[in-house]
């Protein structure tokens, strides 16, 4: 999915987020935005750690890691999909409108956009006299590769 802005725009709205909640702007809060942005799958809170261990000489906690991401869902910059006990997994929030697949087995998440579901959405709203704001689409099943290993 392409994302529908370049990183200076996220960089500034992140700024203003940060003056708009009184706190201040650090290097490190700046290194989980940039692993965020350049993230290319859905992550956890945990994976995303280990990539800016792997990857930044910042040193940063994983609580850190928790209360940006907190802060940056909460702001509508981030997204997450939750797995109940097993959590949540985030991804870049400005991303072009698109739905998701999961596999119950493995945890795969195929993201997908089909026209034609969005306006079926759409007509089922309009036919209830009801006006949508946003949706979100998760269908649940088992991917194939889970298939063809019988899972």
């Amino acid at each position: 999915m392409n994302k529908a802005v370049d990183y200076e725009t996220y960089l500034d709205q992140f700024k203003e987020v940060l003056r708009k909640n009184n706190l201040k702007y650090t290097k490190q809060r700046e290194t989980i935005l940039d692993a965020i942005y350049h993230y290319d799958t859905h992550f956890s809170p945990e994976s995303l750690h280990k990539k800016i261990q792997e990857l930044s000489e910042e040193k940063i906690g994983i609580a850190t890691v928790y209360r940006t991401l907190s802060l940056l869902e909460h702001e509508g910059m981030v997204t997450s999909i939750s797995f109940g006990v097993n959590g949540k997994k985030y991804e870049f929030g400005e991303k072009e409108h698109h739905d998701h697949m999961i596999c119950d087995q493995c945890g795969t998440i195929i993201e997908f956009h089909d026209e034609q579901i969005e306006k079926l959405q759409e007509k089922v709203a309009k036919s209830h006299n009801f006006k949508t704001t946003d949706h979100i689409m998760q269908i649940h099943g088992i991917c194939a590769e889970c298939q063809a290993k019988g899972k």
